[in-house]
């Protein structure tokens, strides 16, 4: 049976090929890595992207940790549980055009010494402009990872990924969503080399899914109205990373490296009071799209 030792390997192997595609595509900039240790047993491997010709500022985490249980997971896991030991990659990238899509991808394996196992991670999209036909393209890549494995992982990852990325201060989705998925356990028909193959091939997923989009917009002209929309809408990406993400909630409660949990924030972002986009405008049509529930793998346009 797979251990947690070889999940770790093969996560740390999914963090070196994504850091190669991305510099590929990057063609100017490269990761710097900062390698680090926890205080209660394990570390991980920091790596940071700045000053590219596309990628303004990205990370690509990898980390193996263990230690005391928090208190806000004991409800979670089974009875007696007292430690635990995470592993996973976690990926953030902010490019610096407009047109070119944030995205966000995690991948994890979680136990404990009660003997309680499982898998969490989901991969989404946030177009500063939505773009029908490309978050089509993206879903359909997930989708067909997802019906490798089981016919209802697909529409139940994405309904959790719309519930999960929802900004309920404001109302509105993080961006087109992806898939979300958690507490994912080995069940009747699906051992726990068959969920780790699931999420790995998920990891193995990222490059395919995006840089196609990223290839296809990364030219692109933009005018200043359009970076101010973009910053307006990292504020948001900044909001729900703060208030609603449990990455980053986990990593402060158990004392993670601070740097490596808020580097998923931009280097530059904005605030305006009461901003409202002109109706009509390709700023407004972006917010409309901004719901739960689209349909993107058959959709054709959104009234």
């Amino acid at each position: 049976m797979i251990d947690k030792h070889a999940i770790a390997d093969e996560f740390r192997r999914i963090q070196d090929r994504i850091c190669s595609g991305l510099e590929r595509e990057d063609g100017k900039a490269t990761f710097m890595e900062d390698a680090w240790q926890h205080a209660t047993g394990g570390g991980g491997r920091t790596r940071v992207i700045t000053g590219g010709n596309v990628i303004e500022k990205g990370g690509v985490n990898f980390s193996a940790v263990e230690g005391d249980l928090p208190a806000f997971m004991k409800d979670k896991v089974a009875a007696g549980a007292t430690r635990f030991f995470a592993t996973g990659v976690s990926i953030v990238i902010h490019p610096s055009s407009p047109m070119v899509p944030i995205i966000h991808m995690n991948i994890r394996y979680f136990e404990t010494d009660a003997g309680d196992a499982w898998f969490g991670g989901g991969i989404d999209l946030t177009p500063i402009y939505v773009n029908t036909a490309q978050a089509t393209f993206f879903h359909l890549q997930l989708k067909n990872v997802c019906d490798r494995y089981s016919p209802d992982y697909y529409a139940r990852f994405k309904s959790w990924a719309d519930d999960y990325f929802f900004i309920k201060h404001r109302h509105e989705t993080r961006g087109i969503g992806g898939i979300f998925f958690d507490y994912l356990r080995p069940s009747e028909g699906m051992s726990k080399e068959m969920l780790f193959r699931f999420v790995a091939e998920v990891g193995d997923t990222f490059l395919s899914a995006y840089l196609p989009i990223v290839e296809a917009n990364k030219t692109m002209h933009f005018s200043e109205e359009n970076k101010r929309w973009q910053l307006l809408r990292r504020g948001r990406y900044v909001e729900f990373n703060l208030v609603y993400d449990r990455g980053t909630r986990f990593g402060l409660e158990t004392g993670g490296r601070i740097e490596s949990i808020l580097m998923s924030l931009p280097e530059h972002v904005s605030w305006i009071y009461n901003y409202m986009p002109l109706a009509g405008s390709e700023e407004a049509n972006t917010l409309a799209k901004l719901k739960k529930g689209i349909d993107w793998v058959s959709i054709h346009d959104i009234q």
